[in-house]
């Protein structure tokens, strides 16, 4: 068995503790937050040792893997103490807000030795696989994305400088399917306001974002981001090159050609995939199973604070 721990109890936390606990060759062993009950309730629905202490609980559990489910602004030193002791990681996305110090973290992780893997999910859906296939090859023109949804309940969420905004902190998923689908980018710009929740308390950060992308291809992007009030949450990818145009939607893949329209209506828990697929690397070493390691989650990381930068600055922000 795979003794696993959780750093955090939250939303994200109790997704992949669920994952967990339905996976026949993993085990709970510890959960750890600063809000004792969090963890207390999480042990009693799952299993494992609940810790308000995230060194006592490194200490006294013999642990493979660990899930670290904090909020950006949180992970201090977490990801160097547990590869010190050779545990393998699943850093939920995302993961700082400093690429100074992620890189950082980044490179103490490859030396160690240990496994990574980061929480892109959206790239186990099957939908997305198939897409991944058929672009092979393929010249891409353009990209297009956009993602609206609500306000998240946490606190912090509002702080800028804590979340570092729905794009670094959300709609990251629906730019880190650009990337994995189109290739890495080598400039971006970008325009962020707030304009229609001026009235949530505390909130710094902007409700609104557009942000243009050059890809190293040649093709251009752009994605759209908000969470002002709206009737309803939507989200879309659209990829168009020669002849023809992919759209996901959920997890639907839509490849429309001039003599015929593929629809592949998606379905499983990508969720499970992905956590799954950690546990096995783990178990077996095979790394291939997993899609989005660290530093594949980092360059994601990079381009969202790259077009928080621009929004700041009002200048692009240009790529090595």
């Amino acid at each position: 068995m795979i003794r696993i721990g959780v750093v955090g109890a939250g939303i994200i936390a109790a997704e992949h503790m669920k994952h967990i606990h339905r996976n026949e060759r993993a085990e709970l062993a510890a959960v750890c937050d600063v809000a004792p009950g969090a963890a207390e309730a999480a042990v009693k629905q799952y299993g494992g040792k609940a810790y308000t202490d995230y060194d006592t609980m490194l200490e006294q559990e013999q642990l493979d893997a660990l899930f670290i489910c904090v909020p950006p602004f949180a992970h201090g030193d977490m990801e160097e103490k547990a590869a010190a002791k050779g545990i393998h990681l699943l850093v939920e996305k995302p993961l700082g807000l400093s690429m100074e110090e992620v890189r950082r973290k980044a490179d103490v992780l490859e030396q160690s030795g240990i496994i990574t893997g980061s929480g892109y999910c959206l790239r186990y859906m099957e939908s997305v696989q198939r897409a991944k296939r058929y672009l092979e090859g393929k010249e891409i023109a353009m990209v297009r994305a956009y993602r609206f949804g609500g306000l998240p309940p946490n606190v912090w969420w509002v702080d800028h400088a804590k979340s570092g905004g729905q794009l670094v902190e959300q709609s990251t998923h629906n730019l880190d399917m650009m990337l994995y689908l189109a290739g890495d980018v080598r400039r971006v710009s970008a325009d962020m306001a707030l304009l229609l929740s001026r009235d949530v308390p505390g909130i710094t950060t902007p409700d609104a974002a557009s942000v243009n992308m050059v890809f190293e291809s040649g093709a251009l992007g752009h994605i759209d981001t908000g969470f002002f009030p709206q009737p309803d949450g939507r989200a879309s990818l659209e990829i168009m090159g020669r002849n023809f145009r992919l759209t996901l939607e959920g997890q639907d893949l839509t490849i429309l050609e001039p003599e015929q329209t593929t629809i592949l209506r998606g379905k499983g828990d990508f969720y499970q995939m992905q956590d799954d697929a950690f546990i096995r690397a783990v178990e077996t070493g095979d790394r291939s199973l997993i899609l989005a390691d660290y530093t594949q989650a980092l360059r994601t990381l990079e381009v969202t604070l790259a077009a928080n930068e621009s929004a700041k600055t009002g200048q692009s922000v240009f790529f090595a």
